[in-house]
């Protein structure tokens, strides 16, 4: 098969290990970025259209599928979903849909889509100004949750507790999301619906993560990971165990909220990444998102419950039934998490062959490089990159973790000195 992968913006080198498991797979992977760098893909498959303009993106995809007659598109990008949707519709090629590809990547027509299809999620409000945010909290009851309407890894989303923080975080995010690296690889020239603030009644129980497929009106949960984070003011989403804790009728209710969820955004077919909290005892949507979860989701998912989102995503992506079953864990733990650091500008990461070189290490990905600048909340939310650990129990697996991830080093240069 012949599998083309976009981005409208490339995101450094960060899904470079993905495109390689597609080729693993068996497919036969081209890669077109709008902006990109050189040598990033083999060259005989690898085009830059140096444009973000959705139209030149488009131009270029067609050029391209009638010399290669590609039999699918796939992204792993939040950022590129809706550009992926647009130009599978303009080659006519199998996609969820331009409409819903917005609905699923902008925050608020996601929620909008939950009201009016009754899949439980929590109240809402778009605001635009201090005095609407303010309102809105007060309306709701502290705390609240500030996000971004096309936000990703978490990037300005707080929890607020009292007005006096609402009064100085909101200017923050909302000055903030203009420069955000997940709004600027969009594609230019799309309607992406309203960018701007979402203020969020807060939900008080525990998270999961799930990898699931809808499939002509079915939707499978292939995984579903606890969040096990000790909860502060930001989402840093960081420490995740499977396989999940949730009893079987737990599974069952979360079977039923994601299922709703997937159907008011139209989603017939694709691949689901969904978010879920419980709220006094039941299930609500966080976010439905229509690609598989960024760090090492998709290796947890293969691990603890013998699902595969890549896989799915080609399959998907061609518009071939994919190999899906209803959760089904296989009784191994998992721990991981993402790598953190102060804010300041790397000079060094040290990664010691004990922690690289280890058995119990299923995955270590490092993102940054030295010469990154390192942003923590309320600025940014960068990461290091990720770390994952086998083990015979959520506790072994997590001791392991903790302790590989003590022994990376990463050296700084603080903020006064940045140059």
């Amino acid at each position: 098969m012949k599998l083309l992968a976009m981005e409208a913006r490339q995101n450094a080198t960060y899904y470079r290990s993905r495109y390689q498991q597609v080729q693993d797979y068996g497919a036969e992977l081209y890669v077109l970025n709008g902006i990109g760098t050189p040598d990033f893909w083999p060259a005989d498959r690898y085009r830059v259209v140096g444009s973000q303009n959705i139209d030149d993106l488009i131009t270029e995809a067609k050029e391209w599928h009638e010399q290669e007659r590609f039999d699918g598109i796939i992204t792993f990008s939040e950022s590129g979903v809706t550009t992926v949707a647009a130009v599978a519709e303009a080659l006519g090629l199998p996609g969820v849909g331009v409409e819903a590809a917005r609905t699923s990547r902008n925050k608020l027509l996601m929620r909008e889509a939950h009201r009016r299809y009754d899949a439980p999620h929590p109240d809402f409000r778009f605001v635009t100004e201090l005095d609407a945010a303010l309102g809105a909290a007060d309306d709701f009851g502290y705390p609240v949750i500030l996000k971004p309407t096309l936000g990703a890894a978490s990037n300005f989303v707080f929890k607020i507790d009292d007005a006096e923080e609402m009064a100085e975080l909101f200017p923050q995010a909302l000055a903030g999301i203009e420069g955000m690296s997940w709004f600027e690889m969009e594609a230019h020239g799309l309607d992406l619906g309203p960018h701007g603030l979402l203020v969020e009644a807060f939900l008080d129980g525990d998270e999961f993560l799930i990898e699931a497929v809808a499939w002509d009106g079915e939707v499978y949960l292939g995984s579903i990971v606890d969040r096990i984070t000790v909860e502060g003011g930001t989402f840093d989403d960081d420490v995740h165990h499977g396989p999940t804790a949730l009893t079987t009728e737990q599974v069952a209710a979360v079977h039923r909220v994601v299922r709703a969820g997937a159907h008011s955004q139209g989603l017939r077919r694709s691949v689901l990444h969904a978010e879920v909290r419980f709220h006094r005892g039941e299930p609500y949507l966080l976010e439905i998102a229509i690609r598989p979860g960024g760090g090492g989701l998709d290796l947890i998912a293969g691990i603890t419950a013998a699902h595969n989102p890549i896989r799915a995503v080609m399959d998907v992506a061609r518009g071939a039934a994919p190999r899906v079953r209803h959760y089904r864990p296989t009784g191994v733990h998992i721990t991981a998490m993402c790598l953190m650091c102060d804010a300041g500008r790397i000079t060094a990461i040290d990664v010691p062959a004990e922690v690289s070189e280890s058995d119990k290490v299923f995955f270590l990905k490092i993102t940054a490089s030295p010469g990154d600048v390192v942003r923590r909340p309320p600025e940014g939310n960068s990461i290091l990159g990720f770390l994952g650990t086998t083990g015979t129990s959520l506790e072994d697996a997590r001791a392991t973790m903790l302790d590989y991830a003590s022994k990376i080093n990463v050296t700084l240069v603080q903020d006064g000195e940045l140059s």
